[in-house]
């Protein structure tokens, strides 16, 4: 049977919108979005996806203030009404395509609820096409367009509503589909040759300041050779400057790879030198109950059975918690100051296993 989308000349293969064009069962297709106050002191990341060859839909919410993480998570079987992005109380609504986005949680039993809408100040950008291998085979084939933006509406946790203003409240958001480790683990086949020397290091920083907007990805192993790169600027009118070829310099937290200030020198189209600083303020652990990799609790695309919804929460002074953190990839609020002025937005970083340019010489290794 035909579904919605098939009405509409969106097709780019011989199938129904129903199907996909990979028969990889990991392939998803994913929204996020990030609001924060510019202090560090209330961090909220939310996102919707769903996962057609594992017949899965679902969402997360996770809000950080001072030292504890609320989250709710909600999973349900996948129907064909693509347009209508909802996962139980949990609903995405594009009120204007790549300009304004409604979403809806009345998740507040389990421990938040939240009515925002998103407005975008730049246009959206597509980023680079992302592609990581495991020996020979993709396990990461994705791609991803971001914008910066801001937020009006309210927050509800544990009993409290949180005004959210346009004038205070900022974020980024993305869209991302491809190939990406999803639900259960697949058999892991022959180790690799070099698993014990394995290194990984990411960094993702898309930044709002008031008359521009950057955003920039670097990936590396461990070596430092680098195996995707972007920067760019990006004006109110949709121009883009290409700002060449980052390279970063992270000042750790001493005993730790927690990072706490990244220097990051670009070069402008005419080849002049460009420096944007990054502090990092407030931080929350994506790994630690929001379903990315490496959460021993849920994995997004897991089926959970139909209408399934879960709120859990997390204190970092609990020594357990504090353990899990740095394995895994960490969203910090960023404040940057770029060509005199200040932005603020996500300083996203994760480092694993070897990186030889910043000293760490195996798991174990932290910062002196």
């Amino acid at each position: 049977m035909p579904v919605s989308l098939d009405e509409y000349p969106l097709h780019q293969t011989p199938l129904s919108m129903r199907y996909v064009a990979s028969s990889d069962r990991n392939f998803y297709d994913r929204c996020y979005f990030n609001a924060h106050d510019r202090t560090g002191d209330i961090f909220l990341i939310t996102g919707l996806g769903v996962y057609p060859q594992l017949g899965v839909k679902d969402a997360y919410v996770v809000v950080r203030r001072g030292v504890g993480q609320h989250v709710v998570r909600m999973s349900d079987a996948l129907d064909d009404e693509r347009i209508t992005m909802k996962v139980g109380p949990y609903s995405i609504d594009v009120e204007k395509p790549l300009e304004q986005i409604h979403l809806v949680c009345d998740a507040d039993a389990h421990g938040i609820g939240f009515d925002l809408t998103w407005r975008g100040a730049f246009p959206a950008v597509d980023e680079e096409r992302h592609l990581l291998r495991t020996g020979i085979r993709p396990i990461l084939d994705t791609w991803r367009f971001a914008q910066l933006g801001t937020w009006e509406g309210e927050i509800r946790v544990d009993g409290d509503t949180i005004a959210v203003s346009p004038d205070t409240w900022v974020g980024s958001r993305d869209r991302s589909w491809g190939i990406r480790p999803i639900g259960e683990p697949e058999p892991s086949g022959r180790p690799q040759d070099n698993a014990a020397d394995f290194g990984f290091w990411w960094l993702y920083v898309p930044v709002k300041f008031d008359d521009f907007a950057v955003v920039l990805i670097a990936q590396e192993d461990g070596n430092g050779h680098r195996t995707l790169n972007d920067a760019v600027r990006i004006h109110p009118d949709g121009r883009i400057d290409q700002l060449g070829w980052p390279r970063t310099k992270i000042s750790y937290r001493p005993a730790s790879r927690h990072p706490e200030h990244a220097r990051i020198e670009m070069t402008e189209p005419d080849g002049s030198p460009v420096v944007m600083e990054v502090e990092t303020l407030g931080f929350v652990p994506l790994h630690v109950g929001c379903g990315y990799g490496g959460d021993p609790e849920w994995v997004h695309g897991a089926w959970k059975g139909r209408d399934w919804i879960e709120g859990a929460s997390y204190d970092f002074n609990d020594p357990h918690i504090r353990a899990r953190v740095p394995f895994g990839v960490i969203d910090h609020v960023g404040r940057a100051t770029m060509n005199g002025q200040v932005g603020w937005g996500l300083f996203e970083h994760g480092t694993f296993g070897r990186h030889t340019p910043s000293g760490f010489t195996d798991f174990g290794a932290v910062a002196p």
